[in-house]
């Protein structure tokens, strides 16, 4: 059963990490985001999800929110056959998660450890992140170090990217 947010929240706390919560509306997009009020759009963290030609491989990619990924360059980056955004039911399968809420925090839900998480170079050392804590209703504020730590902690597959 994937983790609810208050779990999420409970587990961060049980790891030691300092985070801050804005609750919100649900919002899907980082359009959405830009209209939450007292949003800090520029911190915010843009989640995509993917897999290989033959659903093999599974990756959360997370980079700055002014970014576009180029599912071309990150394929060579990777040493991967041809990218395209998973489906619902594999975000769901693999993450827990719905389209809308996807987020690095979602690993915590990857007990199988099948996600590679891919992070966007420019985002490293960052000291205040914007992420949802598996739920589209809130964004969880937290450092760069933080989250690379929950990532490491959890066991899953971690590489840097140039996007």
């Amino acid at each position: 059963m994937p983790l609810t947010k208050e779990e999420v929240r409970a587990k961060l706390t049980e790891m030691g990490i300092a985070y801050e919560v804005m609750e919100h509306g649900p919002v899907y997009t980082i359009d959405e985001m830009k209209e939450v009020e007292g949003m800090t759009i520029e911190d915010v963290c843009k989640n995509l999800f993917l897999r290989d030609e033959k659903g093999k491989r599974h990756f959360l990619v997370v980079l700055d929110e002014a970014k576009s990924a180029d599912l071309k360059a990150i394929r060579a980056q990777i040493g991967s056959t041809r990218l395209s955004f998973g489906s619902e039911e594999r975000l769901m399968d693999n993450l827990g998660l719905i389209k809308g809420a996807v987020t690095p925090l979602g690993i915590l839900n990857d007990c199988a450890k099948n996600v590679e998480v891919l992070i966007d170079e420019d985002l490293r050392g960052r000291p205040r992140l914007g992420v949802h804590p598996c739920d589209n209703t809130e964004t969880l504020w937290m450092s760069f170090d933080s989250i690379k730590k929950i990532i490491e902690r959890q066991g899953n597959s971690l590489k840097f990217i140039k996007i």
